[in-house]
């Protein structure tokens, strides 16, 4: 999917202040995301805050406390809305900035907007209390609501003329945001249980002793959580290897803003794993300076290169 679009600098003043709104929610609410963002040339930050704000407001529909039914009302209106814009059908001076900003990137970017309504069934899933039995299972899942963000920031992204594989851009970007989605269900486990949602597997949970979920801050009685944390950590480094593949695929700023946001999750798990009961004891994070040298690394290119050298090896 090479960039067939070029981004224009002149944006109306109604357009620009949508843009600024989006920025705003998307430096609050993302600080992961933001970090990466921030090696983007201005067009393609503007649309990757755009779709961050959309995405926002679903993942905030199913989050809140309202009604089940009265959820899934407002995600069919927040799908109106994305046809509204799939249709031209949003005007600068909407009132709207989150539906101005995204209708301006789709009109400068080949975003596929379809994955927006993927990320829409996905949390209607969480509306209805989805459990999963196997990880096939939750891979559906995973690619609704992280996958199909990976496929659309693809599509802001763009690749590189001329770059290898690039047929498979799109599923690398998929898989990448798997191993993400994983590595937020393994920080999230123990806020996930008290909100009532279990996301792990249940083959899994069961393999390990861990059926009877994670209400408080040690584990189950008898279980093995480490040995599950550590199976699960194992699956998601092997998505990101595979994910990283997308990065030789794409030019020096996109893939600084993909090893980023990649490099603070894998970081997440490297933590994750060292002392899997921390996640049941709080919220696992990074410092802000291991972001900013994650966001250095990424914009060396040091992240691509080593992708580029094994994947060449690879091939011999």
């Amino acid at each position: 999917m090479i960039r067939a679009v070029e981004a224009s600098q002149a944006v109306s003043a109604p357009v620009l202040a949508a843009y600024r709104y989006c920025e705003t929610v998307t430096g609050q609410q993302a600080r992961n995301f933001a970090y990466g963002i921030r090696l983007l040339p201005t067009p393609e930050r503007r649309a990757m805050s755009a779709l961050y704000a959309f995405s926002r407001r679903v993942d905030d529909i199913g989050d809140g406390e309202l009604p089940g039914a009265v959820k899934v009302e407002r995600l069919e209106d927040t799908r109106a809305l994305l046809g509204r814009v799939r249709a031209g059908a949003v005007e600068e001076d909407d009132t709207d900035p989150v539906a101005v900003a995204l209708a301006h990137a789709s009109g400068v970017f080949p975003i596929p907007l379809g994955g927006l309504d993927e990320l829409i069934d996905g949390v209607q899933m969480d509306v209805r209390g989805a459990t999963y039995e196997t990880w096939d299972d939750l891979k559906v899942y995973c690619r609704c609501v992280a996958g199909a963000i990976g496929r659309l920031s693809l599509g802001i992204f763009g690749t590189e003329p001329g770059a290898r594989g690039v047929e498979r851009a799109p599923e690398y970007a998929d898989t990448l945001g798997l191993a993400l989605q994983l590595t937020n269900i393994l920080r999230d486990v123990r806020e996930d249980a008290e909100g009532g949602r279990t996301y792990l597997p249940a083959d899994d949970l069961a393999k390990f002793g861990c059926s009877a979920g994670f209400a408080g801050p040690t584990p189950p009685e008898g279980s093995d959580f480490a040995g599950l944390v550590h199976f699960e950590v194992r699956r998601a480094r092997a998505l990101f290897a595979e994910g990283y593949r997308l990065l030789p695929m794409l030019d020096r700023r996109s893939g600084a803003c993909v090893a980023a946001m990649a490099g603070i999750y894998r970081r997440l798990l490297d933590r994750i794993e060292r002392d899997p009961e921390a996640v049941l004891r709080g919220r696992v994070s990074l410092p802000g300076r291991e972001k900013a040298y994650v966001a250095v690394r990424g914009l060396s290119g040091f992240d691509t290169r080593h992708v580029s050298r094994h994947t060449l090896r690879g091939r011999a």
